[in-house]
């Protein structure tokens, strides 16, 4: 499975994602922050899920209609807790994913948003 993950996630997590065999990228590693629109386009265009805590990223694939690959959207976790969840959303809702939804995921809860048709 290949991901992109948002500067904002954590570094423990991408590294711990590359452990589990994940193909990871990590927009905290780059030499320059991207903007929401270029992690976004490039995320599509590689089809990788995009992991992030921000918010906006939905919202640009909602209201704008922009093209996406599948979100992950952790809130409410810590650094230590961001890989375990993000496996879990994975093993769960890899195929609705894979399909362009967008899952907000909190501690003990996920909520599923189908890709837009």
């Amino acid at each position: 499975m290949k991901l992109l993950l948002d500067s904002c996630v954590s570094g423990i997590a991408a590294s711990e994602l590359r452990a589990a065999g994940l193909d990871v990228l990590y927009a905290g590693e780059w030499d320059a922050d991207p903007s929401d629109d270029e992690i976004l386009a490039q995320a599509y265009g590689e089809r990788r899920i995009l992991v992030t805590l921000d918010k906006d990223f939905g919202e640009l694939a909602v209201a704008r209609g922009t093209a996406h690959a599948g979100i992950i959207r952790l809130v409410n976790m810590s650094a230590k807790q961001q890989a375990a969840a993000c496996l879990k959303v994975l093993e769960r809702y890899s195929q609705e994913l894979g399909a362009g939804a967008i899952v907000t995921a909190e501690p003990g809860y996920a909520r599923i948003r189908p890709p837009q048709t």
